[in-house]
């Protein structure tokens, strides 16, 4: 099972907000918003939720699962 996300497009596409930016105002570390980027690590549902919310979107529209084929 694989989570996919849009993070890293919506910092950029709302004014090129940092890693750490977005990290302060949801209350995760820089590296913790970089390891979700890169799918190394899935938020909780309240971490994912505000995140959501930061770029007023729909979770749907920031986070998606896929079944992994196999």
């Amino acid at each position: 099972m694989a989570l996919q996300n849009r993070v890293r497009a919506l910092r950029f596409e709302h004014g090129e907000m940092t890693q750490a930016d977005l990290g302060r105002r949801i209350g995760l570390t820089r590296q913790t918003i970089a390891a979700i980027e890169a799918g190394r690590y899935s938020p909780s549902l309240e971490a994912a939720f505000r995140i959501a919310e930061v770029f007023g979107r729909p979770l749907t529209e920031v986070f998606s699962w896929t079944r992994d084929a196999g």
